[in-house]
Order: structure tokens, then C-alpha cells, then sequence
């Protein structure tokens, strides 16, 4: 996953400055068409997915009120995680985008707009409308890569502590809601610094997130589950909760590992982005930054359209159910212009996601150069470099290097 500008070959070399501004105007044609198609059409699709997650979540909880019986434990926890799931990725996520807000409705609309989320409305905005989708894939500054707590690129030094990378992003998959709260809260930077410095703007939005997962809490974790007391379901109910919870935050961040994490998809220097990036320029950068899950029309509901990440990243402000439309001619672009459109199912985008989450928690040219034969002597490697001082880790990295460009040398002469 090196950054584009350290790759042997560019996959923009080819493209001229001309190009690059051609590629942004017919990107914005395609734009302007669905902005001008928009109506009652697109606006009576989101009321009814509203009103579909709505009845489906109270339908859910009304059966857990006699969970106690297993048939009903199942059915409202299946029905209460595919309600969340639709209420933060069609919904939530999407109408926090603003791509509803042509419809002028105060109830669907990303200024009144409050999720089923341990995140707030504001901070969220902040951090993934403004932050991400500006400088996505920007090593350094777009913080969705790896959540400032993983190693994301070969560039990235090394160091032991990376190896637990795989068990944090496990832990980080299961209490997503979470994790994405003190993200937004930049809590590591701020809990850094002495109470003094930090600014007044982190503690509004620290008590303001806190408030809200008390909410959230009470909600899924006193007043349900304490509906469910006169039939003895407390505790079924409780459960029910938590698995939801669990299902909507695997769910959710492994749909956004597939659209930034899999193995093809580019990162940036900072260095190499210019000060005045064009519309072309950024374009082309969504381009590349992003991946896409193909699948069936329920699968790409139940993304939130995410599974159109392209799409997506070129045109966050679009509704979600134009993405489909528009995929083709996004695809017709790539092609004329000699660029990878990343798609691939579900499954083979969330192994490569985890792939790399593995391979970038081990040293560059570890996971490439070990094979069964030679394990024993690779492991004992690892061992050095990871008990060993930082003169003794750079000693065994540039033997890896090296032994790994053999490698590949040698698979290239006889290819």
C-alpha cells in the first residue's frame, strides 16, 4: 500500500495535466445530470426507507418484549440489527451528507439529523464530511486511515507494537460506534495533553458525545430490556441489544474497510498533493482512493450504498440511490482513461482489507518472504526485531528488503 508517488509505476504516469481537468469536467457533467433528474421519484424512495426502518425497529422491539421465548429472541434481534444497520448506513450516514437537503424537509435533513450512533451529529460531520472527504487517503491527515491506531502504509516505520494491529482492529470492528466517537473526539491527542491546554472546543464536544452514550445506553440497556420485565425478559432483551449493537458496528466497519483498505486501493504524501489541488486533481484522487463491493440491490441497500465507495467519494452530496446510475458511466470513465476501477464481492474486499491489516502489522517483506519450509527461521527473525533496539530492527528489515526484491526478481525472469 505505498504511497502512489514511491510506487515503481505511477498508475497516473500516463496522464497529462489536460487529462486530469478533462477527467473533472466530465465527472461534473455527470454530476449536474442527476442534480437537474432529481424529484418526487428520489424523494418518496428515502421517506420510505425511513418509514421501513421505523416500523422494523418497533416491530423488533415489540417482539423482544417476550424474547424469553427463542423463536421471539431471534426474530427481534435479527429484525433490530437490520434496523440499525439501515437507520446508520441508507439513512443516517446519507442524510448527514446532505444529499436529502433539496427536499427542504426539516424531519430528513443533515442540519435536524440525529443517528442511532455513540457519535454526534456535529462531530461526525466534522470529521468525516469535512476531514476525510477532503484529504481522503492523505497519509497524515485523513485520520479514517486506520483510526490513528494502525499502520496503514510500508512507509510507516515499523515497530513491535504493530504486531497487536489485527486484535485492535477486531476489538475496534466490535465496538465501532465507539471507536468512531473518540476518533471524532481526536481523544488520543487531546487525553495527551495536560487539562489546562486542552480547548474548549474538545470539552463541549466531549461532555456532548458523552451525553450522548449515556442516551444511547439508557435506551438499549435500562428502559428496553425493562419494558421486557412483566414477562420475564429482562435479560433476553438486554442480550438481544447487545447483539444488534455488535452485528450494526461488524457490519458497518467491515462495508468502510472494503471501500479505503483493500490491497490496490492508493494513498498520498501530503508533499504530493498541491496547495491549490483542482476539481480535476481531487477527482482524481477519489478516483483511486476508493474501492467498490459489487453485489445485489439488497446488498448495496444494506451498505447504505457504500458499496458504491467510488461513487461515493466523487459525489458525497448525491443521493444514495443514484449511485447505481451513475456507476456505469463512472466505469466508462476509468476505462477511456487507462485507470483501475476497484471492485470486487464482499468477501473477497473484506479478505483483502484484512490481508493488508496483517501484512502491514509485520514487517515490510516478512508475510512475503515466509513459506512453510522456511517459518522456523522467520519467526526467530520476528523475535529478534521485536525484542531487539532499533539499530538491530533496521539490520533485519533491509536483509527482508532485500531477500523480497530477490524474490521477485527471480518470479519475474521466469514469468
Amino acid at each position: 500500500m505505498t504511497t502512489i508517488t514511491r510506487k515503481p509505476e505511477n498508475p497516473t504516469a500516463h496522464l497529462t495535466p489536460e487529462d486530469i481537468e478533462q477527467i473533472g469536467i466530465e465527472l461534473d457533467a455527470i454530476r449536474q445530470d442527476v442534480i437537474d433528474s432529481r424529484g418526487e421519484s428520489d424523494a418518496a424512495y428515502i421517506r420510505r426507507i425511513v418509514n421501513i426502518q421505523r416500523r422494523l425497529e418497533l416491530a423488533s422491539r415489540a417482539t423482544l418484549l417476550v424474547s424469553v421465548f427463542p423463536p421471539a429472541w431471534v426474530a427481534g434481534t435479527v429484525g433490530l440489527s437490520v434496523a440499525k444497520i439501515l437507520e446508520n448506513m441508507e439513512i443516517g450516514h446519507n442524510v448527514m451528507h446532505g444529499q436529502w437537503d433539496w427536499m427542504r424537509d426539516p424531519k430528513i435533513h443533515s442540519t435536524t439529523w440525529e443517528w442511532d450512533n455513540a457519535s454526534t451529529a456535529e462531530g461526525w460531520k466534522h470529521s468525516h464530511n469535512e476531514v476525510h472527504h477532503t484529504y481522503t487517503n492523505i497519509v497524515g491527515k485523513d485520520n479514517d486511515l486506520g483510526y490513528g491506531i494502525m499502520r496503514v502504509d510500508e512507509d510507516q516505520r515499523w515497530h513491535p507494537m504493530y504486531l497487536g494491529q489485527p486484535l485492535w482492529n477486531f476489538i475496534n470492528a466490535c465496538f465501532f460506534e465507539y471507536g468512531i466517537a473518540a476518533y471524532d473526539l481526536e481523544l488520543g491527542k487531546n487525553l495527551s495533553m495536560p487539562k489546562e491546554k486542552r480547548s474548549e472546543t474538545f470539552k463541549r464536544n466531549a461532555k456532548n458525545t458523552l451525553r450522548k452514550i449515556r442516551k444511547q445506553a439508557t435506551k438499549d440497556y435500562v428502559v428496553n430490556p425493562a419494558l421486557a420485565l412483566p414477562t420475564g425478559s429482562f435479560l433476553p432483551t438486554l442480550a438481544a441489544n447487545f447483539t444488534a449493537n455488535l452485528v450494526r458496528n461488524v457490519w458497518s466497519h467491515s462495508v468502510i474497510m472494503c471501500g479505503h483498505f483493500p490491497e490496490g486501493v492508493e494513498t498520498f504524501e501530503k508533499k504530493s498533493i498541491p496547495e491549490n489541488e483542482t476539481r480535476g486533481e481531487w477527482y482524481l484522487r477519489q478516483m483511486l482512493g476508493s474501492a467498490n463491493i459489487s453485489g445485489s440491490k439488497l446488498m448495496h441497500l444494506m451498505t447504505g450504498n457504500l458499496s458504491h465507495q467510488i461513487e461515493h467519494h466523487l459525489f458525497p452530496d448525491l443521493p444514495s440511490n443514484r449511485y447505481a446510475e451513475v456507476a456505469p458511466k463512472v466505469k466508462a470513465l476509468f476505462e477511456k482513461y487507462g485507470l483501475n476501477y476497484h471492485e470486487a464481492p464482499l468477501p473477497q474486499q473484506v479478505a483483502s482489507a484484512w490481508h493488508k491489516v496483517v501484512r502491514l502489522s509485520l514487517p515490510n517483506g516478512w508475510l512475503e518472504t515466509t513459506t512453510p519450509a522456511n517459518a522456523p527461521q522467520q519467526l526467530a527473525l520476528l523475535w529478534t526485531m521485536a525484542t531487539g533496539d532499533r539499530r538491530t530492527r533496521r539490520a533485519a528489515q533491509a536483509r527482508l528488503e532485500q531477500l523480497a526484491r530477490r524474490q521477485r526478481t527471480e518470479v519475474a525472469a521466469a514469468a
